[in-house]
């Protein structure tokens, strides 16, 4: 019973659970950000490319 017991009130796993958690919203929040900039990304990365290609 003790076994049982000692099981029930050992938190040691919650904290895997908030790392999860914080990770998936750190996820999303990274995807929405990532989806809403795309433009203005593609052009950055597209001005790079062509200065690095008249460059050389």
């Amino acid at each position: 019973m003790n076994t049982i017991k000692n099981f029930w009130n050992d938190e040691q796993g919650a904290s895997m659970a908030e790392y999860a958690m914080l990770l998936a919203l750190i996820a999303v929040a990274t995807i929405g950000a990532v989806t809403t900039l795309r433009d203005q990304i593609v052009a950055v990365f597209e001005a790079s490319a062509s200065t690095l290609g008249s460059a050389s």
